[in-house]
């Protein structure tokens, strides 16, 4: 559990407005960072989630080609798509009243810009003349969701960039069999140009280092892939890169030449983070992310993504020297699948997140997605099983329950509480708070127990010392069950409830006032 005094940063992956977000997206970073910040702020800690879409990426070229529309044209849309999925879901980003996800503006590219020029400035940056596929008709250079081909560590289908089976990077010439995304048969070729790119290499030791200071907060998959780049290697990352879509490279000698897509990220973040905050006119950007301000930074990605957020993006920060905070934790999630089949936006297997609400309330489409959530294993979403609507029944008998308990008392008249009642609900908070220890982080898990304890306050209420001792234990169930179920917690808050998750105020609980405990809906809501 972070300390209270110590603010918090929470980043979600950049999502690419190629497309809307779908299920498989949310049960991965986004609603797990969403509960994560959450039940921080219950708890007292000033946490700040946020996110920024990574228009620059040439998957937005490659989807706007297929759709017949202009990159931007493809970007707004998406971008208007993906902020409806998120508040559908109640996926709530720091952000001013009103908004939802930063403008990718100017603001924003004046953040890139100055991020890679204060790189280069400190001599960080080295040019290199490099080999890169080329498109030999249309004229353009391959790259990430331009280029496609055969992985060259495990031999599977993959596009530029990064193999999303093992995870490990290609640069440049490396891809085997080599072909135009857009147009397989096209010819392909080589050409050679002069970029600038960060050596990696050059930073092997602070690296290690701080992956060695903060493995026991990744789960062994990811942390298996990190050791597996470390003991290869280290490619350079390309900074600049001959591409037409994206913020301009800010360097005379590489006019022409965009910023490398995947070196945005960090400079993202933070142009986020202060946009979050209302981006002050007297602070700069970055101004949250350095190591004065001592903020925990904590990250919720995929595995496709480890190399880039995990080690990639880590390198971007160390040469920068001591400005800036380091990630303490990197939250990393598998694939989730769809009837046991990988999400796929170009086969239309999918559910967006817009429509499972249409169809499910809210609060139980975000219960079930916690706990099938794909932490150290692909899992899969069912839909049999959610229209079983899971916890609603056994919630609603605890609330029928509670009533009964309370019946012909007065709500203003509040209840004593004894001692071996606050151990047990003691006892029960720290299962919980375990569950959302980075050390041991676990939506599922966490989503489990709440099954489990609701059902056994729903069967077990008559044994409790007294009414008071119960209705504690209720309250911390629905404390700990709020930051996923937030339209219960929602009403709860109307009541008056106390939803806090200190564990201090927990411990000197003498007395509790009455309260209804809100039930799960059978139906949408038709309001989101």
């Amino acid at each position: 559990m972070s300390a209270p005094d110590r603010p918090v940063i929470i980043i979600a992956a950049t999502p690419t407005p190629n497309g809307d977000l779908h299920v498989g997206h949310m049960a991965g970073p986004y609603l797990a960072a969403d509960i994560y910040a959450r039940q921080l702020r219950a708890a007292g800690v000033r946490a700040t989630y946020t996110t920024v879409t990574d228009n620059s990426q040439s998957y937005v070229v490659s989807t706007a080609a297929r759709q017949g529309l202009s990159p931007q044209q493809l970007c707004d849309r998406s971008t208007t798509a993906i902020e409806q999925s998120l508040t559908a879901l109640g996926i709530e980003l720091t952000a001013p009243a009103g908004r939802v996800l930063p403008p990718v503006d100017d603001h924003y590219r004046a953040a890139v810009t100055s991020f890679v020029r204060a790189l280069r400035d400190a001599g960080k940056l080295r040019a290199r003349t490099v080999r890169l596929p080329y498109a030999q008709q249309s004229g353009r250079y391959l790259y990430d969701g331009l280029l496609t081909g055969r992985c060259p560590v495990c031999d599977a289908s993959s596009g530029g960039g990064a193999c999303e089976d093992c995870g490990h990077p290609n640069n440049f010439d490396e891809l085997l069999d080599p072909r135009y995304a857009l147009d397989p048969d096209e010819p392909v070729t080589f050409r050679e140009e002069r970029l600038l790119v960060l050596p990696m290499e050059e930073y092997r030791a602070e690296l290690t280092a701080h992956l060695d200071s903060v493995a026991g907060r990744w789960r062994p998959h990811p942390l298996r892939l990190a050791r597996e780049l470390l003991a290869r290697p280290l490619p350079d990352i390309p900074v600049t890169f001959p591409g037409t879509w994206g913020v301009p490279a800010p360097f005379e000698d590489f006019a022409g030449q965009i910023v490398y897509p995947w070196a945005e990220a960090m400079p993202a973040s933070m142009y986020a983070t202060w946009w979050a905050h209302g981006g002050p006119a007297d602070l700069p950007y970055d101004a949250f992310w350095k190591a004065g301000r001592d903020a925990e930074l904590v990250y919720f990605h995929g595995f496709d993504n480890v190399y880039h957020w995990a080690v990639m993006d880590l390198v971007l920060l160390l040469a920068h020297g001591d400005r800036y905070v380091r990630p303490s934790a990197g939250v990393c999630n598998e694939f989730y699948e769809l009837e046991h089949a990988k999400f796929s936006t170009s086969r239309n297997h999918l559910i967006r997140a817009g429509d499972l609400v249409a169809d499910v309330p809210r609060d139980i489409a975000r219960y079930y997605l916690a706990l099938t959530a794909p932490e150290r294993a692909r899992t899969n979403f069912d839909p049999a099983e959610l229209a079983a609507r899971p916890l609603a029944g056994p919630w609603n008998e605890l609330a029928g329950v509670v009533d009964a308990s309370l019946a012909g008392r007065d709500f203003q008249e509040p209840l004593p509480v004894t001692d071996a009642g606050r151990r047990a609900d003691a006892d029960f908070a720290g299962r919980l708070r375990a569950c959302f220890t980075l050390e041991t982080f676990s939506l599922a898990r966490a989503a489990r127990l709440i099954a489990e304890r609701t059902a056994e306050l729903r069967d077990r209420a008559a044994e409790f010392a007294t009414p008071g001792d119960f209705l504690l234990a209720v309250r911390t169930l629905l404390a700990w069950s709020a930051p996923i179920l937030v339209d219960v917690g929602r009403q709860a808050a109307e009541q008056g409830v106390d939803l806090g998750l200190s564990g201090a105020r927990t411990a000197v609980v003498e007395k509790i006032t009455p309260f209804r405990l809100p039930r799960l809906p059978e139906r949408a809501r038709t309001d989101v």
